[in-house]
């Protein structure tokens, strides 16, 4: 269980040091939509850590929950922008709490150990 959870923080701090370094720039009309899935994929990231830290990791529930958290925040978000109104903000919302909640079992079941 410890391999796999160095494994994935190793592999997102080379992932902010790769983004930090790449000079990509996107326009800014696809911030909102980076936002809500970098916001899904932190969610999906740390609720796989909770899960194997609980025993109950399964790889197919993982895959399929970061895939249809990214597509649901991105439709919310593309039908905010087109209703004319910051929808995507109940997805940055829905994900920023739920990414506390993980964190704070994460270390709980750090600190019991």
């Amino acid at each position: 269980m410890w391999l796999g959870i160095w494994l994935a923080v190793a592999g997102l701090v080379l992932g902010v040091l790769l983004g930090l370094n790449i000079p990509l720039v996107l326009p800014q009309v696809y911030a909102k939509y980076l936002s809500v899935a970098a916001l899904a994929a932190l969610d999906s990231v740390f609720g796989g850590i909770r899960a194997a830290m609980e025993d109950q990791f399964d790889n197919t529930v993982f895959i399929s929950g970061f895939f249809s958290n990214a597509l649901l925040a991105a439709v919310l978000a593309f039908i905010g922008e087109r209703l004319g109104i910051d929808l995507y903000l109940a997805a940055v919302v829905a994900f920023g709490v739920r990414l506390f909640q993980n964190l704070a079992i994460i270390r709980r079941h750090l600190f019991k150990k």
